[in-house]
């Protein structure tokens, strides 16, 4: 059961690369440069998702984990075919009972504040990701118990089988701080301290912040990027304009600013990931305590209106949280609740409901195009939504009082991490909690217990997504693009899933 270092036992991903990629792509670079090629040049990226916390623990969970990527190596990260290969480990193995994993981690690496990557920095990242009270990963890690660290190697501990560790401990779980720096974890919080392809030299709370490459990272002859300036994007219309002047030559970019970009000869394209948008409902408070009515809404959402609207055609409408050709989608679910507004109006009336008798209120953080959308085609069928917008929408979620909300992921490496995230009894993205679907107990634990690279793992993979979406805590809608628009200047990124990996990626004629 060994991982070797060049073809690492990860999850068989069969992604088959979902990348949507616009016309445009063809005329990016050709890829990834030698590995003898200089360093040059300096990435300009303006993002929508500038850090708000630089620790990982605390901002490592949503999507600023691609930019806190830069500056923190992973135990393992993801390659195009979404499965787990060496990053700061080299390999791994599991014992015969699939209850303990053994990390070997690469030899002389450093933190860029001196501090040497060995097993006791990993032992303290993971159990300060369990226990530090601001935690958002602690949810995540749950089949660990405990942690032991010896030289290079870290042993962890497992409280069930469960052979997604691997694929867990990545870029979304793991990204390793320097265990001297994280004991302050508050002056981490701006000053971030990583061993990844980066070093941060300055930041601007909220606004900027200015990276050089870091010589003593494990890749860095890969790594032909000399500085990054991360700038925290403003208004989205002149997003397009600053990448034709210069003031950036990299950005994720709205839908509705993908024709300008083109039109202004950038490269445009979709980068493969996992977004999945849902209405959440909590089935612990009327009127979604009635199955009827929750079945009433399955049937009454027109997944192809979220993406005409929301994604100009760039998104991809969805029944699952996954995306139709990663290994997880589960085929015999697909279409299970077709848009069936007059289905949804018998429901309704079954229930003992006439039209304007439901009453309820959608919070959301802010206003969002997808509340009106939501509005209407609830509206349409009888149901009578009233957008409520709440600042400090977050607190009220996860605890698990609203009734009815919108949310959207990026997704995760592990699979079960996603299941368990949107359906478990205690996932944070359940608003039902601690409601989940019978049977999603025991097909998820099935899924733990299988390796990654049995004949049958995608089958009982599929099976428990089978018995996710039984749920009626959530109804999936569209899937957002990773709409992503670049200077010719920029070669080609790989096409890593949910990832930005500079592995290779070359600046020209800087």
């Amino acid at each position: 059961m060994r991982t070797n270092v060049r073809r690492p036992r990860g999850a068989v991903i069969g992604i088959a690369v979902a990348a949507t990629l616009v016309s445009t792509l063809s005329a990016c670079g050709s890829g990834g440069a030698s590995a003898t090629a200089g360093p040059s040049g300096t990435l300009k990226w303006a993002s929508s998702y500038f850090p708000t916390h630089w620790d990982p623990v605390v901002g490592g969970s949503g999507a600023q984990f691609r930019e806190l990527a830069l500056v923190y190596a992973s135990l393992t990260r993801t390659d195009e075919s979404g499965k787990a290969v060496p990053d700061l480990a080299k390999s791994w193995e599991y014992n015969s009972a699939g209850t303990e994993v053994t990390f070997h981690l690469r030899e002389g690496l450093k933190f860029s504040d001196g501090e040497p990557v060995d097993g006791a920095a990993v032992k303290a990242a993971i159990e300060r990701a369990k226990t530090q009270k601001n935690s958002a990963l602690f949810g995540d890690l749950t089949s660990i118990s405990t942690v032991t660290a010896t030289g290079q190697d870290v042993v962890v501990h497992l409280s069930q089988v469960d052979h997604q560790i691997p694929q867990l401990l990545g870029q979304r779980v793991l990204q390793v701080a320097s265990p001297k720096a994280a004991q302050d974890p508050a002056k981490l919080d701006q000053n971030p301290v990583g061993a990844g392809p980066f070093v941060v030299t300055q930041v601007v709370p909220g606004t900027k912040a200015v990276l050089k490459k870091n010589p003593g990272y494990w890749d860095a002859a890969n790594i032909h990027i000399d500085n990054v300036e991360l700038t925290s994007a403003p208004d989205a219309s002149t997003v397009v304009s600053g990448l034709q002047t210069g003031v950036y030559n990299f950005a994720d970019l709205t839908p509705s600013q993908a024709d300008a970009a083109k039109k202004a000869n950038l490269d445009v394209f979709v980068l493969p990931g996992f977004n999945a948008s849902n209405i959440s409902l909590n089935v612990n408070k009327a009127p979604f305590n009635n199955e009827k009515v929750v079945d009433a809404v399955r049937h009454a959402v027109n997944r192809k209106e979220f993406v005409d609207k929301l994604s100009f055609g760039y998104g991809e409408a969805t029944d699952q949280p996954f995306p139709e050709k990663y290994i997880a989608y589960d085929p015999q679910s697909k279409n299970r609740w077709a848009y069936d507004p007059e289905k949804a109006k018998q429901l309704l009336a079954e229930a003992g409901f006439k039209p304007g008798d439901i009453k309820v209120d959608l919070v959301i953080p802010d206003a969002q195009p997808a509340s009106e959308i939501v509005q209407s085609q609830l509206a349409a069928v009888g149901i009578t939504v009233n957008i409520k917008v709440d600042k400090n929408w977050a607190k009220p979620f996860f605890a698990k009082e609203l009734t009815l909300s919108l949310y959207g992921t990026t997704g995760r490496d592990s699979a079960v991490q996603t299941l368990t995230a949107h359906f478990g009894p205690n996932g944070p993205l359940n608003l039902s909690t601690p409601y989940q679907p019978a049977g999603f107990d025991a097909a998820v634990a099935k899924v733990r217990q299988t390796p990654l690279d049995a004949p049958d793992y995608p089958e009982v993979l599929r099976a428990a997504t089978r018995a996710g979406l039984e749920s009626k805590a959530l109804v999936f809608t569209y899937s957002p693009p990773n709409l992503i628009a670049k200077s010719k200047s920029i070669s080609n990124l790989p096409k890593n899933p949910a990832h930005i990996d500079w592995t290779g990626v070359t600046i020209s004629g800087s």
